[in-house]
Formats: structure tokens, sequence, C-alpha cells
């Protein structure tokens, strides 16, 4: 793996992440009614001939930055509606990938699974292809706009989880849980660029912290309702819940969420297809298939070429990967630890995973009461100019409390003691968690110019570490026992937690500077 300060990625897509700066500058696309054109005070350029797309000339710049019909200035009510649409969506999908953890032990007795590992598989899975699919449907959001991506694979998604519910063999019950876990995976490619799209740099942490509870809190309260729907109708009745509930996504997301790419509404309001003088130019650009495909091929390879290029991405998506891993070694394992030390039953071990929610939610409210002030403060001490680094802060609240709760969980639950005290250690954990995640993802938007991308790059390798660690967890824990397994796990989380962010505040202009990939 090589990092480099500068990048090969042509500039096709354009800035999604809007600086006030960058706002006129709209990119390019394909295959569209029309094609994303670039917009510039000077006389417009050609776009690249890498894209093969032709000029399309438009009204000045000027006038879109105070257009109403730009989603930046949306109304406070249209913006935060959109938000908290996009965050249902986001606590819908990953809803799918624990309710059914509480019913493992019903999965095992069907199919005499005595192996933890091929057990524990059942419910990782699921994340194998939820990160596997923002890694192209991300990029696409950044050429046809994010709406068009969260209704088909809605609809998807209400196909596979009743298949879910008739296996009858493993392998069929994998195989859907892998199709569920790409279907679900629409939202959480669009949902941060779509924070990005609405708010300013100054604004979007309040935002933001409310797109993360979806995506943190759906996996707690999928265990939760998972236990109930379990010990009282059978495992198999989960699935028809969780279509149930995304065909309600579905009926509040096609009336009220509106496209919020900034360069496709531009689009949009600006260019008719009927217009015979464009139309001809559109047409040359689109027909051109060996220049669409490489240009599908640029935007498709971006988040990856981010994760392997940019020291910053790595490091930041690294020890965020690292914390989704732990989180879902709760779901794996926490569920059986209760079941055998305190002998609960499963509706009960549910509830035990409503510790980790707390901590989520009330991170998610001191984030978004405080993370804008505190940018504020740092941006008028610069001169009124904010940077991305005046994110980081915070980050390391949040790595103190990721150690300080694995070792409360873990020592409390290796020697026994009320129940109450690993639900704690859990809740700790999740604050800790939730007060690092908000920093990083906000970091990713300011700083790359391809937002979507960015993040989408981050989860992949969170995905890939949520799929991973609950193979081994049962092993670990049962050799090492829970106060040591979680003491390593928090040696690893300090040392992934302050030398690389620490780094990143002092030395991450310098990085982005020069660096073809940030702003």
């Amino acid at each position: 793996m090589s990092f480099s300060c500068s990048s090969s990625i042509t500039h096709l897509g354009g800035p999604e992440n809007d600086h006030e700066a960058d706002d006129a500058t709209l990119h390019s696309s394909s295959n569209l009614p029309g094609s994303l054109a670039k917009f510039k005070p000077q006389p417009p350029p050609l776009f690249s001939q890498e894209t093969g797309l032709s000029d399309l000339k438009t009204a000045p710049p000027d006038e879109w930055l105070s257009d109403p019909r730009n989603p930046r200035n949306w109304s406070n009510g249209r913006k935060w509606s959109v938000v908290s649409i996009v965050s249902f969506y986001m606590f819908v999908s990953p809803l799918s990938s624990s309710i059914m953890s509480p019913g493992l032990s019903e999965i095992a007795a069907k199919f005499n699974i005595d192996n933890e590992t091929i057990l524990a598989m059942t419910l990782s899975i699921f994340l194998l292809s939820f990160g596997i699919g923002p890694l192209f449907l991300a990029p696409l959001s950044e050429m046809y706009g994010r709406r068009v991506f969260f209704f088909p694979f809605d609809r998807l998604a209400k196909t596979d989880q009743p298949c879910c519910r008739n296996f009858q063999e493993m392998a069929t019950l994998l195989v859907f849980r892998f199709l569920a876990g790409f279907s679900g995976s629409a939202p959480v490619a669009c949902g941060g660029a779509v924070v990005s799209d609405l708010f300013s740099e100054r604004e979007r942490a309040s935002a933001m912290a409310l797109f993360n509870v979806g995506p943190l809190l759906g996996p707690v309260v999928g265990p939760i309702a998972g236990g109930f729907i379990a010990q009282l109708v059978g495992v198999q009745y989960v699935y028809f819940v969780l279509a149930g509930v995304t065909a309600l996504a579905g009926l509040i997301g096609v009336p009220f969420l509106k496209e919020t790419y900034g360069p496709l509404v531009k689009l949009r309001v600006t260019t008719h297809p009927t217009d015979p003088e464009k139309t001809p130019q559109l047409a040359d650009g689109v027909h051109s298939l060996p220049k669409k495909i490489n240009f599908l091929w640029t935007n498709f390879s971006r988040p990856l070429h981010l994760l392997t290029h940019s020291f910053i991405c790595f490091t930041l998506s690294l020890y965020m990967a690292f914390m989704y891993g732990i989180y879902y070694l709760f779901f794996a394992t926490l569920n059986a630890f209760f079941r055998k030390t305190y002998g609960f039953s499963i509706e009960t071990c549910g509830l035990m995973y409503g510790g980790l929610g707390a901590g989520f939610m009330l991170a998610a409210f001191c984030n978004a009461r405080y993370s804008n002030v505190f940018y504020k403060y740092l941006a008028d001490k610069n001169g009124g100019v904010g940077e991305p680094e005046m994110r980081i802060p915070p980050m390391f609240i949040g790595s103190v409390f990721v150690p300080l709760g694995l070792l409360w969980y873990g020592w409390s639950a290796q020697a026994k003691l009320h129940w109450i005290m690993p639900v704690i250690g859990s809740g700790i954990f999740g604050y800790g968690m939730m007060t690092t995640f908000l920093p990083i993802q906000l970091y990713l938007v300011d700083s790359f110019k391809y937002a979507a991308s960015a993040l989408s790059a981050a989860f992949l390798f969170r995905s890939m570490l949520g799929f991973s660690f609950p193979l081994f967890g049962h092993a670990m824990f049962t050799k090492m026992g829970f106060g040591w397994g979680n003491t390593l796990l928090g040696g690893i989380a300090i040392l992934l937690g302050f030398p690389f962010p620490a780094y990143i505040y002092y030395r991450g202009a310098a990085l982005r500077a020069t660096s073809g990939l940030n702003h």
C-alpha cells in the first residue's frame, strides 16, 4: 500500500463537498437528461477530454449561490426534514444486521451448528455486502444524484427480507443475508453526502450527529426487538417485521425525500433537454461508449484510491473500522454471555443492548449541542476561517471513553458482578464510539473533494472489520477471558485513537496542501 501526496484522479464528478468558495462549481456526469457541466465565473471551459462531455453554457454561477432552489439555501425546516428521513433510512438498514442476534441459538439448534464461527457468520455476512455496496453506489451518486438510489434498493430490501424467513438450508440463509446487506447499503452510500449537500461547514455538525444516530442506534434496537419477536413467534418472523419497516421508510421517502446534489439540481434548473442548441452537444458525450466506460471506471475506483493513497483517509478509517469491529463483537457475544452468566431469557438479553444505545444517544445530544459551537470558536480565533483540523479535538474525548468502557465492561464481566456493571461499561464505550465517529466523518466531508467517495471508503473498511471481528471474538474471549480480551482491544484503541489524530491535527493542513485529493 502506498500513500502519495498527489492524485491522478481526473476532476470528473466535482467536489460534491462544496466549500463556500466552491459552491458555484458544477462538475460532470453522463447518461442523464442532460450532462453535468462545469460552471466558473470566467468563460466556461470545455470538459476534460477524458470524459467525452461537451461544453454546456448556463447562467452565471453567482446567481445560483443565492437561488432559493439551491439546496444550501433551502429553509431549515426543509433541510432537517430531509436529514431526518435519511437518518430513518440509515436506522432501518443496520437494523437488519443485528435484529437476528438474539435468535442465533434457535438457528444453531435448527441446523445443528456447534461451531461459533459459522454461527457468527450468519450475523456478520450482512456487513460484507453492506460495505461493498457503497463502493459502487457512492461514486454513482456523484454522477446521477442522491435520491435516485434510495428507492430501487429499498424495494430490493423488501424482497430480500421475506426470502430470509423461508430458509431451509444454512446456505440459503447466508445468500439472502448477503443480498439484504447489499440492498440496504444505498442509504449509507448517499446519506453522509446529503448532509454535505445541505449544510455549510459551520452548520453541519448537528446534522451529522442526527445522521449518525440512525446507523448506530439501529443495530442496538435490532436485538431488543429481535429478542421479543424470536421468543414470542420465532426468529423467522423477524424478517417480515424488517420488510414492514423498510416499506414504511419507502412510504415516507418517496414523497418527501428531495434531490440534494447541487450540480444536478442546478442542471435541472438551467438546462432543458429540448433546447436545440444543447441537445446535440449532450448526445455527443453520452453516445461515446469508450469514454463513458473510462468515466465510470474513474468514479468507481475513487473510493479505493482514496483509501490506499491518502494517509488521512486510511488512518481515520482504520480507527473507525476498529471501533466498528468491536461494536459488532458485542452483538456476537453479549447475548450468549448474559444467558450463560445470569440465566436471562432471549428477550431480556436483548434489553442488555440498551447500554450501547444510551451511550449513543447521550453522545449524539452532546455533539449536536457543542460541536458546532466549538468549531465556530476555533474558526473565529483563526480570523473567521474554518479548517477541517478543527474537527479533531472532540475526537480525543471519545478516545478516552472507548478504552475506559472496554476495561469496565471486560473486567466486570470477568468478575461476574451485578449485570448492570457490564451494561454501564458498554454504555461508556458507546458514548466514546459516537464521540469519535462524528469528528472523523465531519473531517472526511470537510477535507475531501468527493465526500461520498471518502465516506464510502471509510465505510468499506469498517464493514470489513465489522464482518471479521465476530468470527474470532468467541475464540478470543474463550482463551483470554473477557477481562484480558477487552484489555487487549482497549490497548489497541489507545494506539489508534491518540497518535494518528494528533498527527493529523498538527500536520493535516500540510498533508492536504500537497495532495490533489483534498481541499
